[in-house]
């Protein structure tokens, strides 16, 4: 899987994901990442790739040429890798067909773990990170696929956003965690959140790890955590719960606790 991230602060973005399991799974070549830095791509002699917006306005506006060179020289790379692919008889690979270019915006889908799933299935993704008052329409009408939002707020700039997406999205490559049944059991999956967790000692102030979990009977266990998986995703995430399959039982159970929040009950 290949991330290129096209910012104007591209040690920032290295920083954060050459650490944790993103810097392991970069060590061991089941990832890359690169950040373009878009001044490089700047046509004057003070690398200013910012500039006043037509119709007035607060703020400054990023032009849309550095982006556009910047992308250009992504999607060269990209052919260059794709077209070694194909000499070295490694896999097929579809030189000329353009890769995925990610905009981070509040103006975007919202991003989530089905978004991260689709994404994972790509061979190399571009996120384009804006700043400032954003980037030039042109441009990103030439140039994006989606446009993703990580939440209703703004931030400085799209590097963040990026690194969330990059994170998710690197935990559902082959290989990048430990062990690959955990993230098939996270957060989010069946549209249900994960079960409580516990860890030694049994006993810690005064709360003792639930018994199912002390007894090794495996089916228990798992239909405990189950039913745990139901209860909390009716408590802090109910909307969820329209788009998740649910027996009869899981059901009412799930009904009885959004009409207790709800005080009807």
């Amino acid at each position: 899987m290949h991330f290129y991230i096209m910012t104007l602060f591209p040690e920032m973005v290295m920083q954060g994901l050459n650490t944790s399991i993103t810097g392991r799974a970069i060590q061991k070549g089941l990832l890359s990442v690169e950040a373009v830095n878009i001044r490089d791509y700047a046509f004057n002699k003070h690398n200013s790739v910012d500039d006043y917006p037509y119709g007035g306005g607060a703020g400054m506006l990023m032009q849309a040429e550095p982006v556009y060179q910047a992308y250009q020289a992504v999607v060269e790379k990209v052919n260059d890798c794709r077209r070694n692919v194909q000499a070295d008889g490694a896999g097929p690979k579809e030189a000329g067909r353009s890769p995925r270019v990610i905009y981070l915006s509040p103006q975007g889908k919202t991003f989530s773990q089905g978004i991260a799933e689709e994404l994972a299935k790509e061979e190399e993704l571009i996120f384009l990170c804006g700043h400032y008052e954003g980037i030039d329409e042109r441009v990103l009408e030439e140039i994006v696929t989606d446009y993703v939002s990580v939440g209703d707020y703004v931030l400085t700039g799209g590097e963040l956003p990026a690194m969330i997406m990059v994170d998710a999205i690197s935990r559902l490559v082959p290989g990048v965690l430990h062990n690959d049944v955990s993230a098939e059991f996270e957060s989010f999956q069946d549209n249900l959140l994960e079960y409580p967790q516990y860890s030694r000692p049994e006993v810690w102030h005064g709360k003792r790890v639930p018994e199912v979990l002390l007894s090794g009977h495996h089916a228990n266990v798992e239909k405990w955590r189950r039913k745990q998986s139901v209860i909390r995703t009716a408590k802090l995430r109910p909307d969820l719960l329209r788009k998740a399959e649910l027996t009869e039982e899981e059901r009412a159970i799930a009904e009885d606790i959004e009409g207790q929040q709800n005080g009807q009950i």
